[in-house]
């Protein structure tokens, strides 16, 4: 399996750091925020990743490097202009190639997530051995969380693994994914396209699985969230945000 680290982002609401620096390189407890998640993957055993960037892209290439470092083989795609995330997995095709792959967003710190999880969530087959027609099997599975302060009424409902649209209670999509390439089958290389849509589309054909990640979860969204992270273990527990 492969996976792809969207890096391409701005970062607007974190300037003035993002004006210098990528925010995939922005520093929690010592490591960037994408190495973590390199890392993690290589623990994993998945060590071919393809990162697209566009924002200061060449600090990220010239950062981590063909990723060896690392254990890893690390490919760019890189976007002129920020693609969005559907539109960036559909340039970055080439490199995906067909099968299943994991992503994830190169701006959430969760440093204790298990990717050896993704490994097999889509299944071909019913638990009989038969195959499962390509209408009736799921596109993608997702990796929701608790919803934090900031996004109360959540993203998707669940039903056993089944996200849907409607019904209570709501969860928060983590952005850590994995997906079939033909779901993106109608953008183009170089199409700008959010994921959001497809997203929506599938969960009302009931092809989008996913399940409830409770482990250790952060959005880096502002300057002050990434100084929480930095700061003192007790602070960020006092702060209720140690799974946020």
């Amino acid at each position: 399996m492969k996976a792809m680290i969207f890096a391409a982002g701005r970062g607007e609401r974190m300037r003035p750091l993002t004006d210098s620096t990528p925010k995939p390189l922005l520093k929690v407890r010592g490591r960037p925020l994408i190495v973590w998640h390199i890392l993690n993957l290589v623990k994993a055993g998945i060590t071919e990743i393809v990162i697209n960037h566009a924002h200061l892209g060449e600090q990220i290439e010239q950062t981590l490097g063909d990723g060896s470092q690392f254990g890893a083989k690390l490919l760019y795609s890189r976007e002129e202009k920020a693609l969005e995330t559907a539109g960036g997995i559909a340039k970055a095709r080439a490199l995906l190639g067909e099968e299943p792959f994991v992503a994830i967003s190169g701006d959430i710190y969760v440093p204790y997530f298990d990717f050896e999880q993704v490994k097999d969530v889509l299944h071909d087959k019913d638990m009989w051995g038969n195959p499962y027609p390509a209408d009736k099997r799921d596109i993608c599975w997702l990796y929701m969380v608790p919803n934090p302060d900031w996004h109360p009424d959540g993203d998707f409902g669940m039903t056993m693994y089944s996200l849907t649209n409607d019904g209570t209670p709501k969860w928060t999509f983590g952005n850590i994914g994995v997906y079939r390439m033909e779901m993106f089958d109608r953008i183009a290389a170089g199409e700008h396209a959010k994921l959001g849509p497809l997203l929506r589309e599938y969960a009302d054909k009931k092809q989008v699985g996913g399940e409830v990640y409770e482990g250790e979860w952060h959005n880096v969204g502002t300057v002050q969230q990434l100084d929480l992270l930095n700061a003192p273990r007790a602070a960020l527990a006092a702060a209720g945000k140690g799974v946020q």
